[in-house]
């Protein structure tokens, strides 16, 4: 199965046609509560979707028309997209460029009102970097160390944009609660579907 890419701009073509679109956001819980599409969307974060469980899924639902997939900026939707293909899913489509795109092409978007990931990876490594630096002053000079694995991780951060942190608090209780309801009807629904096919 072939992956394709549409621009966030013919997205929002798709999404003002009124057509049903099948979409599916593998963001974390806290992307989704800070920003989401203003429209019908399965949440599944990527690190908890199981492609061949999902490929299943719309093979039983009889879906077999494009699969949109998002993410903050497409990367994710990429990995996704690939393992979808690979297990079965039809025409698995990449939004490029994501969310971060499709607010720019002006699609209507939900805010919530959290702190989104970025700002509390900011304000733990600041915080990190700050505990490190007067722990090594007043303490010990080996805990300068700290400020300095802090930094090394944001280069890390920005050259492999993967950051460690940022799961980390993704997973976080008080970044699961409201968002964990949604994911969880999606995952009850993909069950539900599941069993009436078995």
């Amino acid at each position: 199965m072939a992956v394709t890419e549409i621009s966030a701009d013919d997205f929002a073509r798709k999404l003002q046609s009124g057509d049903p679109l099948d979409i599916l956001d593998v963001r974390t819980g806290v992307e989704c509560r800070a920003e989401k599409l203003a429209c019908k969307v399965t949440y599944m974060p990527l690190h908890e979707l199981d492609g061949a469980r999902f490929a299943a899924d719309r093979k039983a639902r009889g879906a077999n028309g494009p699969l949109y997939i998002l993410c903050r900026s497409g990367g994710r939707a990429a990995k996704a997209a690939e393992a979808l293909a690979a297990s079965g899913v039809e025409n698995p489509v990449i939004v490029t460029g994501g969310m971060a795109a499709c607010g720019a092409c002006q699609i209507p978007l939900e805010k919530g009102k959290v702190i989104s990931l970025e700002r509390q990876v900011r304000i733990a490594a600041g915080l990190l970097v700050l505990l490190g630096f007067l722990l090594g002053h007043y303490i010990s000079p080996s805990f300068y160390l700290l400020s300095a694995l802090v930094g090394g991780g944001l280069v890390f951060a920005g050259i492999t944009d993967y950051c460690g942190m940022a799961m980390l608090l993704a997973r976080a209780p008080w970044n699961r609660a409201d968002i964990s309801q949604e994911i969880n009807q999606s995952l009850q629904k993909f069950n539900e579907k599941k069993g009436a096919s078995s």
